[in-house]
């Protein structure tokens, strides 16, 4: 199953804390058997980390949190607006491309997978 929110896409944070509703970041990472995302600068907390010795020093480390994926929505390379992800597929020729696609403008985001035809 391809996935609506990737590594390295732009999104928006629309519902859960009051404090990072409409923040935009990139993602770092995505957690698909959990289904949440950690995004670059968003949903900020204090860890409590021991001291490991010749590694790190003990302390309090501000670290991102991961988000939901339900909670955030893929800001479009096209028309700049967070948006829905569609998928499409398209024949050319004899080969089978399947797109992401932005509901909002129509545009393909990016290229999912390639499959060759048969006969």
């Amino acid at each position: 199953m391809a996935a609506k929110i990737k590594k390295g896409d732009t999104v928006m944070v629309v519902r859960g804390k009051a404090s990072n509703k409409g923040e935009t970041g990139k993602v770092i990472e995505v957690s698909k058997d959990r289904s949440r995302v950690v995004i670059e600068g968003v949903n900020i907390v204090k860890k409590h980390l021991k001291e490991i010795p010749n590694v790190r020093e003990g302390g309090i480390y501000e670290v991102e949190a991961p988000v939901h994926v339900s909670n955030v929505m893929l800001v479009c390379p096209n028309c700049k607006k967070p948006t829905k992800v569609g998928f499409k597929i398209v024949k050319e020729k004899k080969v089978l491309r399947k797109f992401r696609f932005c509901k909002k403008c129509g545009e393909n985001i990016d290229l999912v997978s390639e499959k060759e035809l048969r006969g």
